[in-house]
């Protein structure tokens, strides 16, 4: 057990020590939220305002709830794959400079050098992750905050989940890697195309049904949904009270992707954290049976 917390510290230290890594990952998410605030928050409260049949008049306040709802969603979805991903390339720079082999010489075992890369990038992720929210529920607060607390110990309990999922990945990607090229390149790709696929740039309902149906198989969709789900919901359930026909309001939630369906099956919240929690699972599984493999190896 020693050994194991000095690897995780050890880890975790070179991590916030590399400027590199740390200020990417921290900063990021600032970025993002710049970016979105910026550029996207129009785009969002046009499309909202559109879609609104001509009698439904929303106040500013609670439109600035829709809207920073839907960025914040978008950005925490996208931040808590992407920074996991960067926390974890230090289990590759070992590789690539060398350090991997001074560990494997040591009576360190494998399974325990393979333990505290993934506890080290998930406790990295999670503080970098834990202060993106933050950042983006003081933001919220500032232009529409109709968030319940339960709203916001859930959206918490979905940023824990996908940090989970985004540790589990990408340590079964980065297992494979073995130069600093490689890091660059799957950085680059997680970077710009997590985002599409996992439906936080775009809704998914604004996909072709046959590309729909592929990105309903993929786990990060469902993540985005529950993010999605539990950081507007306090303003679409406002928008109820206000008298908004529901038919109005279903209709918002399912352009938005806070409903998800399977081959026109509504998928619950229940099912969703199940299909997040079991994919997890899986990913979990696999990078032990890959350091399972490379031990005996």
């Amino acid at each position: 057990m020693n050994t194991v917390l000095i690897l995780i510290k050890r880890n975790i230290k070179l991590f916030f020590k590399d400027k590199g890594m740390f200020f990417t990952s921290l900063i990021t998410p600032a970025i993002l939220l710049v970016l979105y605030t910026t550029f996207l928050s129009n785009v969002y409260r046009d499309s909202f305002e559109m879609n609104l049949p001509d009698m439904v008049k929303l106040s500013d306040e609670l439109m600035g709830g829709l809207v920073g709802g839907q960025l914040i969603s978008s950005l925490l979805a996208v931040s808590c794959i992407t920074v996991a991903f960067c926390s974890n390339f230090l289990m590759v720079q070992d590789k690539a400079n060398g350090t991997i082999k001074d560990l494997r010489i040591s009576p360190v075992k494998v399974s325990t050098l393979a333990f505290g890369y993934y506890i080290a990038t998930l406790i990295s992720t999670l503080l970098i992750c834990f202060a993106a929210t933050a950042l983006c529920l003081v933001y919220v607060a500032f232009i529409g905050w109709y968030m319940s607390v339960s709203d916001v110990l859930f959206l918490l309990l979905d940023v824990v989940l996908l940090v989970l999922f985004g540790t589990a990945l990408s340590s079964v990607i980065n297992f494979l890697l073995t130069s600093q090229g490689q890091i660059s390149a799957v950085g680059t790709i997680i970077s710009a195309g997590y985002g599409f696929i996992c439906g936080a740039y775009m809704p998914i309902s604004s996909f072709s049904s046959g590309l729909q149906r592929v990105i309903t198989f993929l786990p990060g969709t469902y993540g985005t949904s529950l993010v999605r789900t539990h950081a507007m919901g306090g303003a679409l359930n406002e928008m109820v009270n206000q008298g908004v026909p529901s038919e109005v309001v279903d209709s918002i939630r399912d352009a938005v992707d806070c409903n998800i369906y399977f081959f026109n099956d509504k998928v619950s919240i229940s099912s969703m954290y199940l299909i997040l929690g079991t994919s997890v699972a899986v990913l979990v599984a696999v990078y032990i049976l890959m350091n399972s493999i490379r031990k005996k190896v």
